[in-house]
């Protein structure tokens, strides 16, 4: 079983449904009971950094997705549920995340004439291979809407990269956990063939 946060922020039903679509049980998991039935699990999101967390806090979600990342269990994080894995974020001030990839999340600041947000579609970069980007061609396009983007300590945690008027970090894979920068469930065959990857990724921790 899948299971997919609801802490409040993101499309949920539009994950679930692509996971639908490919075959595999998913469910929304509205509290953190929910998970001890759940395989795996995708944290979703849109919105800024520091309501996500505050979010994430006030329904108990915190704790429960530190166990979850400990258990070995794979855990994927989408658009901002991706920047969430990441130790801090500066969106409206420095605030602490979960900590599961070592890194900051910084504004954007392409070069022109590109402007933030980066909103529409773009092609990936693939840096190492990785389950979770197993098949997908480097030049393929993926559907992106952010104005903040993940900077990894260890740059070898990045599986992909996009060019914005600069390079920036797309996918990244450390042990069980993993994130995308884009949505794979808006992005056609490509993002549906990332998310099936996700469906049968066993890490190796």
């Amino acid at each position: 079983m899948i299971g997919i946060v609801d802490y409040g922020v993101g499309n949920l039903a539009s994950v679930r449904n692509a996971f639908d679509h490919l075959g595999h049980d998913a469910r929304i998991c509205e509290d953190a009971s929910a998970l001890a039935g759940c395989d795996r699990l995708v944290l979703p999101g849109v919105g800024s950094f520091r309501a996500a967390m505050l979010s994430l806090a006030d329904r108990g979600w915190v704790d429960a997705l530190r166990e979850y990342a400990a258990s070995g269990r794979p855990l994927m994080g989408i658009c901002l549920g991706m920047q969430l894995l990441f130790d801090s974020g500066d969106e409206h001030g420095p605030t602490p995340g979960l900590g599961f990839v070592h890194g900051r999340v910084v504004r954007l600041e392409p070069a022109p004439p590109n402007k933030v947000p980066h909103m529409g579609w773009n092609n990936l970069t693939r840096t190492r291979p990785h389950p979770l980007v197993r098949g997908i061609k480097t030049g393929v396009d993926f559907y992106f809407v952010h104005s903040y983007h993940c900077v990894p300590d260890d740059a070898n945690d990045a599986v992909a990269y996009c060019d914005f008027g600069g390079e920036f970090v797309a996918g990244v894979a450390a042990g069980n956990v993993a994130g995308l920068q884009f949505h794979p469930e808006k992005s056609q065959p490509a993002g549906m063939r990332i998310l099936d990857n996700f469906a049968t990724w066993e890490p190796e921790c």
